[in-house]
């Protein structure tokens, strides 16, 4: 799932350990837990103005955008990527890695700003919206072509759109609404009818949702449309190796070619966090992506490196299958263990979870405690959305034995095979012995793990999410009963009724105080258990101009270029 797509962005202290190694990295949790004490955050190199790349720890450095006059033309950009993105097709894909690949050769409709806001990026302006909320118009560019030649108007932003509403397995049906038709009045223009009001569509349309495809590679390759995708952008999909590379080359019919400064951006997969940052250091890569929270601090006095940073909007957490015995898209079906039937099961994993200390004493206090889905950077947000349950051990054992459950109880959960995940899996192992829990890791490859979880073969499954500006798709496509991406199988309905309720409405007020009651219900049925926001940490050559990182956690290469 894409939130799959944020998951080795996590996690911290990437370093080549031996078992015993790790082990006892996590006692040191735990008696650091206990002492209630922390590391200290990373600390300033160069002042504290963002425009410099470097930050007091907590403080937002987005990066800025290449002068031209300061940029010189040509040359490869190499960067070093956490995760091997999953399927290069907008309407398939679920990791926060292809998002990376996509920026550059697959634009949307609209876009994010650095203060999370939206913007046209295809389209020429925010959609009008009828009175009655049923009917968005959106004006296009014209003088666009894709990267096979063929002209952008819009038929091709039907034919997206209408093929991430019925392509089998499609991660974008739920995101988009109720689309009742799409129209096109002119190449210029495109209606979109609904059969309900749906206030999070515009959000969706600046992600992946929005990404127009080439009508003409769709019609040849249909379902294989990764295997060489062709769109909109600055650059073009030239070749992938897998498990080890992507690159992507200029395009001379982008449409504002001017402005790309690159012949080429290739995109190098090393899953080790230590050996990222070696790379940078060493210059045989510019970008690294998901840095180490202790490799952060030495970055920083890197004079060579600058360290940009933001607050994600998503989050990372533990998720619970409950219904999904036959595979994501299948009727949903109870699975017959006790923290799939009985929620005082969950809710006792959740006590056990000691998220102050997983954020003090694994990532040196540069990410935060989280216990909803919602931002509280999100205009969203209330404090009916941030309440969070205290760690309470205690509480957790007597919940277990409420619930005829035998202590230690047994729970196997699947994580991603790389060193940063591992050291986190052993911490919450650590962790959650005390509230009468026994953990057993089950590491898998990446790519194996999105699999193994849309099949619904996993009990519990440690995963993030990347976050989005609207609420809606942080929530509705993971725990909603039709949620394209609800993995865990749950269904709830109340929940879907608050969800189904805010999608509707478009008083900002309801809103937030729905997403409320939906954190409240949804901390009593526990199917996410969330843990805590990540810091975007991108590690970024000084030789290198033009890199940004923005809340949405996606890292923009596709204007940079190296300083002259």
């Amino acid at each position: 799932m894409t939130r799959r797509l944020a998951l080795n962005r996590f996690i911290s202290g990437t370093r080549r350990r031996t078992a015993a190694g790790i082990g006892a990295a996590v006692v040191a949790v735990a008696m650091f837990a206990a002492a209630g004490t922390a590391c200290s955050p990373v600390e300033p190199s160069g002042g504290d103005n963002p425009s410099n790349g470097q930050s007091a720890g907590g403080q937002d450095v987005f990066g800025e955008a290449a002068d031209a006059a300061k940029v010189k033309q040509g040359g490869t950009l190499t960067v070093a990527l956490s995760a091997d993105p999953d399927k290069l097709d907008p309407t398939l894909s679920r990791s926060l890695y292809s998002r990376y690949v996509f920026h550059t050769m697959c634009e949307k409709l609209y876009d994010l700003g650095p203060d999370a806001k939206l913007v046209p990026q295809l389209a020429t302006a925010l959609p009008t919206i009828s009175s009655d909320g049923l009917s968005l118009t959106i004006p296009l560019k014209e003088g666009v072509k894709f990267a096979d030649g063929g002209t952008f108007d819009s038929n091709a932003v039907k034919i997206s759109l209408n093929r991430d509403l019925t392509l089998a397995g499609s991660a974008r049906k739920s995101e988009l609404g109720p689309v009742a038709s799409i129209e096109t009045p002119d190449p210029k223009t495109v209606v979109i009818k609904l059969s309900k009001p749906f206030a999070p569509l515009t959000a969706a349309l600046a992600d992946r949702a929005g990404m127009v495809l080439s009508p003409a590679a769709v019609a040849k390759l249909g379902a294989n449309f990764s295997t060489a995708p062709v769109c909109v952008g600055p650059f073009k999909f030239a070749s992938r190796v897998a498990q080890n590379s992507i690159k992507v080359v200029k395009d001379p019919q982008y449409y504002d070619a001017a402005k790309v400064h690159l012949d080429a951006i290739e995109y190098r997969i090393i899953t080790d966090s230590s050996i990222r940052s070696a790379n940078l250091k060493s210059g045989d890569a510019q970008v690294a992506d998901s840095l180490s929270s202790q490799d952060a601090p030495t970055l920083q006095k890197d004079d060579s490196v600058s360290v940009l940073q933001s607050q994600s909007l998503g989050y990372q957490g533990l998720t619970i299958n409950i219904g999904n015995a036959n595979g994501i898209g299948n009727p949903l079906k109870q699975l017959d263990t006790p923290i799939a039937k009985d929620p005082r099961v969950r809710q006792a994993l959740a006590l056990a979870i000691d998220r102050e200390a997983l954020v003090k004493s694994i990532f040196n206090g540069l990410n935060t405690v989280a216990c909803s889905p919602i931002s509280p950077k999100s205009e969203f947000t209330s404090d009916a959305a941030q309440v969070c349950p205290a760690h309470d051990p205690a509480k957790a054992k007597q919940l277990l034995a409420d619930a005829g459950v035998s202590t230690p109880y047994k729970v196997e959960m699947i994580t991603s095979n790389n060193p940063d995940s591992l050291r986190l899996a052993q911490a919450l192992q650590g962790m959650v012995k005390e509230g009468g829990f026994d953990l057993v890791i089950k590491p898998v490859e990446y790519a194996a793990l999105l699999d193994q979880q849309d099949r619904g073969d996993f009990e519990l499954l440690q995963l993030g999410w990347s976050g989005r500006v609207d609420p809606d798709a942080n929530i509705f496509n993971f725990v909603g009963t039709t949620g394209s991406q609800n993995v865990s199988g749950y269904s709830n309905p109340d929940v879907d009724k608050l969800l189904t309720d805010a999608r509707q409405s478009t008083d900002k007020a309801e809103r937030v105080k729905l997403y409320g009651d939906v954190v409240a219900k949804l901390q009593q049925d526990d199917p996410i258990i969330y843990m805590y926001r990540q810091r975007n940490l991108t590690g970024v050559s000084k030789k290198l101009l033009g890199i940004q990182v923005y809340p949405d956690g996606v890292i923009r290469t596709a204007f940079a270029g190296f300083a002259k």
